[in-house]
């Protein structure tokens, strides 16, 4: 029978591993977990012991993947998980060879994020009613999310303590425990300001609460960003992470420079902030268009 986290010590020791000496986040290292349980639930069918596994069974694995309709980036990230895995288990001598190590991990689809227009961000903005406490919330958490692009999961683990008011910054913990500031304008803070004042006798660290005055989930403010997308009539395939792309897209469209906007999302490549390059590389045509003489 498959053995839990809980029961081996390999892959008990390689999760708190990732935790504690790697720093990477909570989501992140359940992740790694998910990608290599369903990895050890398919060796059991097989009667395969993860320690034995050679090249060829992975390349079955692999296979399996893409008999199963998964994109080119979910089996790239599973086969990353995989690697990280043996990798480790290598340093502790638990295995002589990593079977995966000179696995070629498939071409990736290349794909733009879903943004919004200036015009759709305007829209969901002005839905919240800011008579009705709720709608406060969600106004300031919708204006926090597009004046600084923060990560959905940034957003409601954001302390009091976090927040300089006088400055109009935040001190964002990102993806390994990585620490940044965000500036963000006069819109957001005034609409933060509007919901503060609702909960001021809250002694709650965490600054967007729930109804029961607890932690506000993820799904629970997903669920209030649907609510206003079916009040204005807006497309379904808008998320809270859009407005993170829409912060980018944004930034670029008005002159920013694209290390600017890598410092600002907490990317630490720059190849990840380069999905934005069509957009800058738009505006340039249209500046040379516009201005050149010949254009």
């Amino acid at each position: 029978m498959l053995k839990s986290v809980k029961e081996d010590p390999n892959l008990r020791a390689f999760l708190s591993y990732l935790f504690v000496e790697k720093g990477l986040s909570q989501n992140t290292v359940k992740a790694y977990q998910k990608d290599i349980e369903s990895f050890l639930s398919w060796l059991q069918k097989y009667h395969i012991n993860y320690i034995n596994l050679t090249e060829a069974d992975t390349n079955k694995y692999i296979s399996f993947l893409f008999e199963s309709k998964l994109k080119s980036s979910s089996v790239n990230r599973k086969i990353s998980s995989l690697k990280a895995f043996y990798l480790f288990l290598l340093k502790k001598n638990k295995i002589n060879i990593s079977p995966v190590a000179e696995i070629i991990s498939p071409k990736q689809e290349k794909y733009l994020p879903i943004s919004m227009s200036e015009d759709e961000v305007e829209k969901l903005l002005n839905s919240p009613n800011l008579s009705k406490e709720i709608e406060r919330r969600d106004k300031a958490m919708i204006e926090m999310l597009y004046a600084t692009g923060m990560r959905i999961s940034e957003l409601v683990n954001l302390k009091l303590v976090d927040i300089d008011m006088q400055r109009c910054v935040i001190k964002v913990l990102g993806k390994g425990s990585k620490e940044r500031l965000i500036p963000f304008g006069e819109s957001a803070l005034e609409s933060l300001n509007n919901y503060l004042s609702d909960r001021a006798d809250s002694a709650s660290k965490e600054v967007f609460l729930s109804n029961r005055g607890s932690k506000l989930t993820r799904v629970s403010f997903w669920k209030r960003i649907k609510v206003y997308l079916l009040r204005e009539n807006m497309k379904n395939s808008i998320s809270p992470h859009t407005l993170r792309h829409a912060f980018a897209t944004h930034l670029l469209n008005r002159g920013a420079d694209l290390r600017s906007v890598q410092l600002l999302l907490g990317h630490s490549d720059l190849s990840t902030t380069q999905i934005y390059t069509h957009i800058a590389k738009q505006r340039l045509g249209e500046v040379l268009k516009k201005h050149h003489p010949r254009g």
